[in-house]
């Protein structure tokens, strides 16, 4: 009887003293990587339901002497606590982005629309202020009528978000 009234005591103080880690509602920042050409990216994120899941938004453009990029990607996360502000995360998602190819000939142009699928790993840190800095890796594989972007790239990124 001690041994159940104990296991029962330690179970329910194990329950009540169980903290999750909140996510932002809202957070935005840039996304600095280097797949498919774009550099930077502005992202968004956006929590959604009572869980610790959320959506993110990611825009990115290039504009040089080679080539024009814009690029779209939208991902759905599930995002779990490690200790304190640590999270780590994954997802998955898609996007759509067009390119204009100025550096070939009017032969030779990779001009053109393409979509892509992608997935996301990645770990943040939530400092006391609203700040969250993370690094993530976010595979995608392209598909396109054209030559225009159209196999796997895995994109590595740093980046930095304001939460509100």
């Amino acid at each position: 009887m001690k041994k159940l009234l104990f296991t029962s005591i330690l179970l329910l103080g194990t329950f009540f003293t169980i903290q999750a880690q909140e996510i932002a509602e809202n957070a935005l920042g840039l996304r600095l990587g280097g797949a498919n050409g774009v550099g930077a990216e502005i992202s968004y994120q956006r929590k959604i339901g009572t869980d610790n899941n959320r959506l993110e938004f990611d825009l990115g453009w290039r504009n040089d002497s080679h080539f024009d990029l814009v690029k779209a990607t939208g991902l759905y996360q599930w995002v779990w606590n490690i200790e304190g502000g640590f999270n780590w995360y994954a997802g998955a998602g898609a996007g759509f982005g067009i390119v204009d190819d100025n550096y070939h000939d009017d032969y030779n142009h990779d001009d053109g629309a393409f979509l892509y699928a992608a997935g996301n790993i990645g770990v943040e840190y939530n400092f006391d202020i609203p700040l969250q800095v993370f690094i993530d890796l976010r595979p995608e594989i392209g598909f396109s009528d054209y030559d225009v972007i159209d196999d796997f790239v895995p994109d590595f990124a740093l980046g930095v978000r304001y939460q509100f």
